[in-house]
């Protein structure tokens, strides 16, 4: 595993539930990206521009291309990205158990994300819900967590811009947080802004966070002109279905490598033969 976790690395992802991997793509595949999503833009709720979706969960919280590996190369070489891929495999776990039947990982979702003022989206999520797609576990002296996602910015995300906002350590959380349903995901006015113990973290354009999705999480309002742009990335085990029902293009299909195929696609449905009659 040539870009494996460090001894640092577990320890920081143990404790707080995430990781911030600093220049985890270049200015040139950043350039790259955000040109492709300038070809998919505009792209409405419900429209569809080949197999990407445009998707909203409210009317505060931006624009969502979903199925953005179908975007052309910039996009698929996110898949098994070399500055993530050996991180999240590790994170995820499961080698040599049932979980890699299929392969190492499944991508159940993944999407661009175009926010501008005005907009947040809410806190969710947490260690108290105990939800098990999502969960964060370690056992028997490996991390087996159902959901690692990678978010990268592809705009410079500082003060007023919208930053993801986490709350630290809040994965292996018993209790929600006094304040979870004043600034949960789903109200007009919803943002992590004002919950104590919620800390914003700042990227530069091609800087990626990585996190446990049981982390509690969500972001700030942004209050500064532009747009805020990101692209997110969630894997779990080989055995898990997508989030909404999408399915990959056999087009898409084609162009990946083995190793990015067995990703997107790690289970192949058996075709049974029609029996003749008589």
């Amino acid at each position: 595993m040539p870009n494996a976790p460090t001894d640092l690395d577990i320890y920081l992802f143990d404790l707080k539930g995430f990781l911030v991997l600093r220049n985890a793509l270049s200015q040139d595949e950043v350039a790259a990206l955000n040109a492709g999503i300038n070809d998919i833009l505009p792209l409405k709720h419900e429209e569809w521009l080949g197999y990407i979706q445009g998707h909203t969960f409210g009317d505060s919280e931006g624009v969502n291309l979903q199925q953005i590996y179908e975007g052309g190369k910039p996009f698929e070489s996110l898949i098994d990205h070399s500055s993530w891929i050996d991180k999240i495999k590790y994170f995820v776990g499961g080698e040599g158990t049932f979980d890699y039947k299929h392969g190492p990982l499944f991508i159940d979702e993944n999407f661009a994300n175009i926010r501008g003022p005005g907009e947040a989206i809410g806190l969710h999520s947490g260690g108290h819900e105990g939800v098990k797609r999502n969960q964060f576990r370690f056992h028997n002296g490996r991390f087996q967590c159902g959901q690692v996602n990678i978010l990268m910015a592809l705009t410079d995300i500082g003060e007023g811009d919208g930053a993801t906002m986490v709350i630290p350590g809040s994965h292996k959380a018993n209790f929600a947080h006094p304040h979870f349903d004043k600034h949960k995901m789903g109200g007009s006015q919803a943002s992590v802004d004002g919950i104590e113990g919620a800390i914003e973290v700042h990227m530069n354009a091609g800087d990626a966070l990585l996190f446990v999705d049981a982390i509690s999480h969500g972001s700030a309002r942004r209050t500064n002109e532009g747009n805020r742009r990101i692209i997110v990335y969630r894997y779990g085990p080989s055995w898990g279905n997508f989030r909404h029902g999408y399915e990959p293009s056999p087009e898409l299909l084609e162009r990946l490598t083995p190793e990015q195929r067995q990703i997107v696609q790690p289970q192949q449905l058996l075709k049974r033969e029609p029996q003749k009659q008589g």
